[in-house]
């Protein structure tokens, strides 16, 4: 078993990790800090490689093995040593890492489902575009201060700036936003965004299809109300909230900022995202029935 860490990545400390190794097991241990990094060490052929990190981390892990054609290769696992830590509030893991360390020893691996862009961009957890995204943006200033409190703050700020994208979306090929302004879209694999805001309750990681959720709240008051329901997990009750399952999604906006589990990308006119089912072998604890 191989530990990856990314020294650049907020809650990652060399003696937790240390500790986290001694419970899986003696499992070896690769700092990386680029693409290079880690795929040297990938390079080494553990059968079983462990994400210390967030979501970040586990979105580079899986966007290098799918890259290498070895995503369905290896089982993969993770330990929660971000900020966020939203895949893994969906897997059920433990936010202690030595907890989380102890779970994955008791787990077993599964196939799960990943997301996969037009440009080969693997997403595990969800995918933003709009204001969701832009919120990503402005949290970063905070995090490194703040921790989780800069996302809710980035979400503020994102929220009261943003005039929103004019777009154009289709499900499965059937238009469901024909051509008007949204506040933000989201399509989700998990269920969790922001560091613990239910996103997609209903989503599991092993169901084949993408939750996608629209939200057209344009008035100030009405973001406000959505950013409100957000926090109860009640937002796709809303009237101006639009809520799908489906395979394949495809986005024609105004250019936008996407964000794939907190990774962004500015400037994003068109995308179309495809759900992968039973792409990888993830770990997965006993009794998680999200997943």
């Amino acid at each position: 078993m191989l530990i990856i860490t990314n020294s650049d990545a907020g809650g990652t400390r060399d003696d937790k990790v240390k500790t986290v190794a001694a419970e899986l097991d003696h499992a070896d241990i690769a700092q990386t800090a680029t693409p290079g990094d880690l795929d040297a060490a990938l390079d080494h052929g553990h059968d079983t490689v462990v994400a210390a990190g967030g979501d970040g981390s586990l979105h580079a892990l899986a966007n290098a093995l799918y890259r290498r054609g070895e995503l369905g290769q290896r089982t993969v696992g993770l330990i929660p040593m971000g900020t966020g830590n939203d895949f893994a509030r969906t897997l059920g893991l433990p936010s202690d890492p030595i907890d989380a360390a102890r779970a994955l020893m008791a787990s077993s691996p599964r196939r799960l489902d990943v997301i996969v862009d037009d440009t080969g961009e693997v997403t595990v957890n969800a995918v933003h575009l709009g204001a969701s995204a832009e919120a990503t943006v402005a949290a970063a200033a905070y995090k490194k201060a703040l921790g989780p409190l800069g996302y809710p703050l980035g979400t503020l700020t994102a929220g009261v700036r943003t005039s929103g994208h004019r777009m154009r979306i289709a499900a499965d090929g059937r238009l469901v936003v024909p051509n008007r302004r949204v506040l933000m879209v989201a399509l989700a694999n998990g269920r969790f965004i922001g560091g613990g805001a239910e996103l997609s309750p209903g989503s599991h990681l092993d169901d084949g299809t993408i939750d996608l959720i629209i939200s057209r709240s344009m008035r100030l008051t009405r973001r406000a109300r959505y950013a409100m329901a957000l926090a109860r997990g009640s937002h796709i009750a809303e009237h101006d909230v639009f809520h799908h399952r489906a395979r394949q999604v495809t986005i024609y906006t105004t250019p936008a900022t996407s964000s794939s589990d907190g990774e962004t990308t500015e400037g994003v006119t068109h995308r179309s995202w495809t759900a992968r089912p039973g792409a990888w072998n993830f770990l997965v604890p006993p009794g998680s029935s999200r997943a």
